[in-house]
């Protein structure tokens, strides 16, 4: 690794930047529906190179290229079909709605997919949302709009600061973003003299991703990733009082509340002070990573050369970064699982496994499921009793230790094949 120094730090603007981590030839795109498996092999591919800031902590990919992004009627990410995720979208809306009084107010939303998270702190507060993306995709909707809501598909942009609210929502966006200085400073100029004004930012907290050396959370989409320190950091810089700093969903999620700043300015919060340690961690991530990555290699290898059938379940971005670090072929992994309908029967970019809906299991009939997501493990598991199997579950979480466990006790799986 060649730990180059570049200046600069898009978050803060004073610190150093220094690679720790590369990661080369992946797909630039992971949440696209690709129709055909030739089309997803062949998908444009580029290079991750972490480098974090000596003096806030804030970590971005060095290598980003944001002119191959194309984000429009082909991406899909919505979680909206997990009852798991619409459970905690539904309290975190009503937490938002009763905290910050949003009754029959106007929202803005930042990146808003399709729509649900929007939809909900209008239902719950009988508010007016607006919501921005390039990729709000109508035809995708389960059930038509609320008349309480409207879209604009594009970017949010300077040019449209005349549209005023309340309350701006901007979530799980802010990491694709690589300016995020420049970005957080526009949404602090458009609120202008309304110092009530109360914005809500969700991004994936990178403390966690290190702890947990979660390659699966590392994809070209992400070029920009935040600790506490970093976050709130980029706030306070940018003018805001930060009024709550929090994680939420498995400690997945980093959520921040802030208003424009009035008086003296804010002392940190007890949350910022990790941004040395989350420094420190990036040091040994690059060489944890490699051992990891090569535990599954060799768990996944052995099953499929016993016999086993292996499926992956998650056919978003962590699942595309898993197979593509870990380096799985349709070879020993040939499908993924998705409950969202519209994913199925597309193939998923750089490694080709084509989406299936659960209930094609049960001519699959996998020995092994591996889950991304353990907030869905539960969830999973009984989708899977539901269809009358009964697979091995692992989960992209499970430790060292524990893999290596189930590596030596692969040859006990129920249903070897011939």
């Amino acid at each position: 690794m060649n730990n180059n120094q570049h200046p600069a730090c898009p978050n803060c603007g004073t610190g150093a930047l220094t690679a720790f981590c590369e990661v080369s030839g992946v797909p630039v795109h992971s949440v696209l529906l690709i129709p055909t498996r030739a089309e997803a092999v062949d998908y444009p591919r580029g290079d991750i190179r972490l480098g974090v800031c000596g003096d806030c902590a804030f970590v971005s990919n060095l290598a980003f290229d944001p002119s191959v992004h194309h984000y429009g009627g082909r991406y899909e990410a919505t979680q909206a079909y997990s009852g798991t995720f619409n459970t905690f979208h539904r309290c975190l809306a009503t937490e938002l709605v009763q905290r910050f009084d949003l009754y029959r107010r106007q929202i803005i939303e930042i990146g808003c997919g399709q729509g649900e998270f929007l939809e909900l702190l209008c239902e719950v507060g009988g508010n007016t949302g607006l919501g921005f993306d390039p990729a709000h995709a109508p035809e995708r909707l389960s059930a038509p709009p609320s008349p309480r809501v409207s879209f604009i598909h594009d970017f949010y942009s300077d040019r449209y600061a005349q549209h005023t609210a309340d309350f701006v929502v901007c979530k799980m966006t802010l990491e694709h973003i690589p300016k995020t200085s420049e970005f957080v400073s526009l949404v602090r100029r458009a609120i202008g003299e309304r110092p009530n004004t109360t914005v809500f930012f969700q991004v994936p907290d990178f403390q966690r991703i290190l702890e947990e050396t979660a390659f699966w959370d590392i994809y070209y989409e992400h070029c920009s990733y935040f600790s506490a320190a970093s976050l709130a950091r980029l706030f306070r810089s940018a003018g805001f009082e930060i009024l709550d700093l929090w994680r939420d969903y498995g400690d997945q999620y980093l959520m921040v509340t802030a208003r424009p700043k009035a008086g003296a300015a804010q002392p940190p919060l007890p949350a910022e002070d990790a941004a040395s340690q989350v420094s420190q961690a990036t040091s040994q991530f690059d060489k944890i990573l490699q051992s990891r990555l090569a535990v599954w290699r060799n768990l996944i290898h052995k099953m499929t050369a016993q016999g086993h059938r292996v499926v992956l379940w998650g056919g978003g971005s962590k699942g595309v970064a898993f197979l593509t670090m870990v380096g799985i072929s349709t070879e020993h992994i040939a499908y993924v699982v998705d409950i969202n309908p519209h994913k199925s029967r597309a193939f998923l970019a750089g490694t080709g496994q084509q989406v299936v809906s659960p209930l094609q299991l049960r001519s699959i009939r996998p020995d092994a499921v591996i889950v991304m997501n353990p907030m869905y493990r539960e969830e999973v598991s009984r989708d899977l009793h539901d269809l009358g199997l009964s697979p091995e579950l692992l989960c992209a979480t499970d430790d060292p230790v524990s893999i290596a466990t189930k590596l030596n006790s692969v040859a006990a799986f129920s249903h070897p094949k011939p």
